[in-house]
This record gives structure tokens, C-alpha cells and sequence, in this order.
């Protein structure tokens, strides 16, 4: 797993490796790192037009340096100074030493950032809070209606560090480099950051316990269950799916049919849409309800199932079971109108799996901070909380969250919920604890519909069948 770290972290890490370097050397690294990631982004240095913005403090001296390098490589770099007073000395007079330009933030400035090729964002570091100030906002703007590219030095500025929020103006950058560690913009904002590549400047070390952390392909392949000499089709897991109706067939084949792609030993059905889900999955074990579907080590339960006296029966009686549970959808809104069955989930080794609606009918609003929000609901409801939504944050009851970024909203359709509860269920089954179990579903999930949707937009079937080329893509699961 990759670490995720707050603004505070960082700048206490940064700290106390300071404390052990010669003035200027932390600076001197990042901006190193920040070159070189300028110069793949431009293809050749010689000759290119580089345009640098550069605000107060740390961060435009970050960008200053980079420009200083870059100068040495033969770009023609210009920096255009936000705040000519508060620029950050050593950088700036090394950048004039360098033979770089200086500009202000005039006509000038504006047509040398409109020229480029590339502009670097210097403009404010991870202490930044609120959007951009003038006169950064017309600039920015300017850049990005001429289609040159920014490179975020850090984090783009005008997006809150540790939530990823915006409120007011922002930068919308094509790449960000960012320093020792990932910060939860980062992973909450990707769509702003475009992709992240960390310099390690040797912040390890000085690094405490994650925020939240970030899983990699080789975890989820590490803990996907995979089947052994000895395994058959019950040691495997069998998961049960509650889902759906006969007058809304839909979830159940969603939710039904993941779980079986999801490579769980054995499915069973439990409902009113049987014969729709036999007709699309005939290897599934149906019953008419929950209490009549056998043994199962895990029930996937809520969506289609109605929030009248029926669905919260069907939830009930898949609570009653006693063991792991997924619940998504109507099922959520069931636990927010009926205190017994919170409390009876209380502690358990269930997963419940909001969208922000969903969220703030059982655990109030999301806000801003979409990691906190979710820690706060896993402790007071005493479960795992999967909150869905671009950046998809898993959090546990013990304060452990991770957080999953999407490339982009291709799930964000009808039934592709129902599809993640499937997948889940099946994780819980085969014996993956809920956090577990939720990180992974969601990276499969979200790289399913990468696939599926291939930069055009698709359904939730087509997103289901992608499952198994999903687990391909992880490049081979461990042994059983």
C-alpha cells in the first residue's frame, strides 16, 4: 500500500529532515525532480518555451529552481512573479543568474504564459487554503483557454490539500509532482490533479502513520482469492444475494452475476427474481427468500429489495444470519428508519457501501472532507464504510481509511452499485475482512469500468462483464 499524508505530516517530516540537511538542499531535490518530470512532459528542453507562476514562499522557489535547470538544459523559461516582493530570493536570483526572464503579472507576463509550451503552477504550496487571489485567477484562466499544459508543482493550486475541495478559483493541471509522499488531494481530487509522480526527496524515514493509504495492483492481486489443489466449490465461499424483485428483475442480475464473475465458489439467490437470474446466470442456486437459501459464509444484500415492510424483512433476515454482510442501496435506507436493525449490525464484520445520499440518510452529510465523514460514520455505526463517488474512501471502525481515485466517472451509472455489492459479497465470502474486502471490490469495480467503457460511456452489464479482464489486468493473482 502507498501512505497518504496531510498537509501537517509533511511539513513536520519535512521538518525534521531539515534539521539534517545544508539550507536549501530539500528545495534543491524537489526542484531537481520537478525538472525532470517538465522535461519528459515537453520531449526535448533545447529550445522549448517554459513559463513559470510563481507565487510566495516555498513553492515558487520550487518553481524557480526547476526553471533554473531547465534554463541550463537550453529552454527559454520566463517567470512571471505574482508577488515581486515575496518571491523566494535564493531561487529567484539563481534563476536571473541562470539567464531566465522575469515578469509581472501584466501584459507582458500574460503573453510570455500564453506563448508556452508548458507553465509550471508555483503559485501556492500545501499550506495554500481557499482559492486563488488575484492576480493569479485571470492568468490561469488565460493559460488554460490557450491549451498549454501545467505542470501543479506540488498540488494545483486553489485545491485544498488535505480535502481536495475547491471554493473559488483553481488550477486544472495536465500532471502533478508532488514531493515524499502523496497528500489527499491527490487521491481525492485526482481529476484535477491529472496523473501524480512523487520525487522522493528522503521524507521516509520522518514520516509518521498514514492519513488514509492508497491500494496497488499488486495488493489487490495479492488477496484476491484464487483456488488451491484442495479447495472445492463451498471452501471457496458461498455468498448469498438478497437483490431485487420480480417487477424489477435488474439488481438481482447485476449484484447476482458480479458475485460469480467475482470468482465466488457458489452463488445463491434469494428472491422474486429467480427465473431472470437463472436466465442470465443458470449456475446459481435459487430459494424464494433468505431463510430458505441454505448455508452461505457471506450475504450481499439491498439493492431492488424496496425500503416497505418486504425489504426490511429481506434485511432482517440477512442480518439474522450472523454472518458477513454487504449492504448497498435500499438496504442502507432500511438501517437509517429502523434503530434495531443499526444496532444489530453494531460491531459486525459488515460493509455497508453509501453514495452520498445514501450516506447522509444514515450518517448525516458528507461535507468537504470526504475521509473524515466516513471515519466518523464507521465509528458510530460500528462498521466499514465504502462512501461511493469518484474518489472512493473505505473506512473501518479503527480509524484505518483508504481511498480509491477513479480516472474517470464511467461507473457512474445505473446498476453499477449493484454490481460493487456482488463483487463484495463475494470478497466476504471467500474470507476477506470488510476493509479488505471493500478496497478491493472497489479497484476491480473502477478498473471494470475503465475497460468497459473504453472513453465512451457505458451500461452496468457491460461494466460486470469486464470483471474478468479487470482480475487480468492485475497481472496474475497469488496462489491460493
Amino acid at each position: 500500500m502507498d501512505g497518504v499524508f496531510t498537509a501537517e505530516q509533511i511539513r513536520e517530516a519535512e521538518k525534521r529532515l531539515m534539521a539534517q540537511l545544508p539550507e536549501g538542499t530539500l528545495m534543491r531535490r524537489a526542484a531537481f525532480g520537478l525538472a525532470r518530470h517538465a522535461r519528459r512532459m515537453l520531449g526535448r528542453t533545447a529550445g522549448r518555451r517554459v513559463g513559470l507562476l510563481v507565487g510566495a514562499g516555498d513553492n515558487g522557489g520550487d518553481a524557480l529552481w526547476a526553471g533554473v535547470e531547465l534554463r541550463r538544459r537550453g529552454a527559454g523559461v520566463v517567470a512571471v512573479l505574482l508577488d515581486p516582493g515575496r518571491a523566494h530570493p535564493a531561487g529567484l536570483a539563481a534563476f536571473r543568474r541562470a539567464g531566465g526572464h522575469v515578469a509581472g503579472p501584466d501584459a507582458a507576463g500574460l503573453a510570455a504564459l500564453t506563448a508556452a509550451e508548458l507553465v509550471l503552477d508555483g503559485i501556492v504550496g500545501i499550506s495554500g487554503r481557499g482559492g486563488l487571489r488575484d492576480p493569479a485567477p485571470p492568468l490561469v484562466a488565460a493559460v488554460e483557454r490557450a491549451g498549454v499544459p501545467i505542470l501543479a508543482v506540488d498540488l494545483p493550486s486553489g485545491v485544498d490539500t488535505d480535502t481536495g475541495a475547491v471554493d473559488g478559483a483553481f488550477v486544472t493541471a495536465a500532471a502533478t509532482v508532488t514531493f515524499g509522499a502523496r497528500k489527499p488531494v491527490h487521491v481525492l481530487a485526482a481529476h484535477r490533479c491529472g496523473p501524480v509522480h512523487v520525487v522522493d526527496i528522503g521524507l521516509g524515514p520522518h514520516l509518521p502513520t498514514p492519513h488514509a493509504y492508497l491500494l496497488t495492483p499488486a495488493d489487490v492481486a495479492g488477496r484476491w482469492p484464487r483456488p488451491g489443489p484442495t479447495d472445492d466449490k463451498y471452501s471457496q465461499g458461498v455468498v448469498g444475494v438478497a437483490a431485487g424483485s420480480d417487477t424489477y428483475p435488474g439488481a438481482a442480475v447485476l449484484a447476482t452475476g458480479a458475485a460469480v464473475l467475482a470468482t465466488s465458489g457458489m452463488v445463491r439467490f434469494a428472491g422474486s427474481a429467480a427465473h431472470a437470474v437463472l436466465a442470465h446466470w443458470p449456475e446459481v442456486v435459487t430459494a424464494p427468500d433468505v431463510a430458505a437459501a441454505g448455508r452461505t459464509q457471506a450475504w450481499a444484500v439491498g439493492p431492488g429489495i424496496g425500503t416497505d415492510d418486504a425489504g426490511r424483512e429481506v434485511l432482517a433476515a440477512a442480518v439474522a444470519k450472523d454472518v458477513p454482510l454487504v449492504v448497498d442501496a435500499d438496504g442502507i435506507t432500511l438501517l437509517a428508519d429502523h434503530d434495531e436493525l443499526r444496532t444489530a449490525i453494531h460491531g459486525r464484520p459488515v460493509l455497508l457501501t453509501p453514495h452520498a445520499g445514501e450516506f447522509a440518510r444514515i450518517a448525516g452529510e458528507v461535507g468537504a472532507d470526504r475521509i473524515a465523514a466516513a471515519r466518523r460514520a464507521a465509528a458510530e455505526l460500528g462498521v466499514t464504510v465504502l462512501l461511493k463517488g469518484n474518489a472512493t474512501v473505505v473506512a473501518d471502525p479503527d480509524g484505518r481509511a483508504l481511498v480509491h481515485p477513479s480516472s474517470g466517472s464511467w461507473a457512474a451509472t445505473a446498476g453499477s452499485g449493484d454490481v460493487l455489492t456482488g463483487i463484495s459479497g463475494a470478497l466476504l465470502a471467500a474470507g476477506l475482512e470488510p476493509w479488505w474486502a471493500a478496497g478491493c471490490a472497489a479497484f476491480v469495480h473502477a478498473r471494470a469500468a475503465d475497460l468497459a467503457a473504453d472513453g465512451i460511456p457505458t451500461p452496468a452489464s457491460r461494466l460486470q462483464a469486464h470483471i474478468p479482464a479487470a482480475l487480468r489486468s492485475l497481472g496474475g493473482l497469488a496462489a491460493g
